[in-house]
């Protein structure tokens, strides 16, 4: 079948990002990946096939994303999905913090998004038509750790909402999702011993898996979902409904 439509993925080097770049492209999608890690990207656009292309974007500097999305109007005309993957994780008590990481986790997680996010409601806006998906966290809701990552991570709900009601008229549709213990490469460093404590608090006693968050990406990109929009989907194995040890 042939691509038509174009969709850019943020940090989709690694782990979810990659996985949902995998999955639209298999949904038919011209995959952009933007990231910053050049050797890993290329590695996915050369896995992906002809139908996928890096491109080198800092999501912090508005030169560099706002040339991606010139590249995009130019090549392609129009942008049909922006996925905000691209994120962080400082993890530390509040009185230990450094302010460098609190403000790094914002500067990417936060300001990156809605960089993306500005330069795709021009493109969007003129085509009548989109779709915006943006990775929050189950975390957002509270984890101890992490007063930097959970208020980027509301911070992004709290634009997705604010972004479904202003790109509403024009046809295009805004939500988030928001993620649980995933196994990706940042989890499988932590010990076994916390791992397993991770898992018990699970209502479903295990890890999710990139390719689940891929699924939920996949549905609100789908052009049968019509009538859904500033909303937060939970994929998290209902770690969000308060179950715990």
């Amino acid at each position: 079948m042939k691509t038509t439509k174009t969709a850019i993925i943020t940090g989709a080097s690694n782990g979810i990002g990659k996985a949902i770049a995998i999955r639209l492209a298999q949904e038919n999608f011209r995959i952009i990946i933007a990231d910053i890690d050049k050797k890993n990207g290329e590695a996915l656009a050369a896995e992906i096939g002809v139908s996928s292309q890096f491109y080198e974007c800092d999501i912090c500097s508005e030169k560099s994303v706002k040339n991606l999305f010139t590249y995009i109007k130019e090549q392609y005309g129009k942008l049909d999905v922006l996925v905000n993957n691209a994120g962080i994780i400082r993890d530390n008590v509040i009185w230990k913090m450094p302010v460098e990481d609190f403000d790094k986790v914002v500067e990417i997680n936060l300001k990156g998004t809605w960089l993306m996010c500005k330069n795709a409601a021009v493109i969007m806006r003129e085509s009548g038509s989109g779709r915006i998906v943006n990775i929050s966290s189950r975390a957002w809701l509270g984890n101890k750790g992490q007063s930097n990552y959970a208020a980027s991570k509301a911070g992004i709900i709290g634009l997705t909402r604010v972004l479904a009601l202003e790109l509403g008229g024009s046809g295009v549709f805004v939500n988030a999702i928001a993620p649980g213990l995933i196994d990706t490469p940042l989890t499988q460093k932590l010990p076994q011993d916390v791992q397993a404590k991770l898992i018990e608090a699970q209502p479903t006693k295990k890890m999710g898996k990139p390719e689940d968050i891929a699924q939920a990406v996949a549905f609100l990109c789908d052009e049968k979902t019509q009538f859904i929009t500033g909303q937060t989907i939970y994929v998290d194995g209902g770690k969000s409904i308060g179950a715990g040890i």
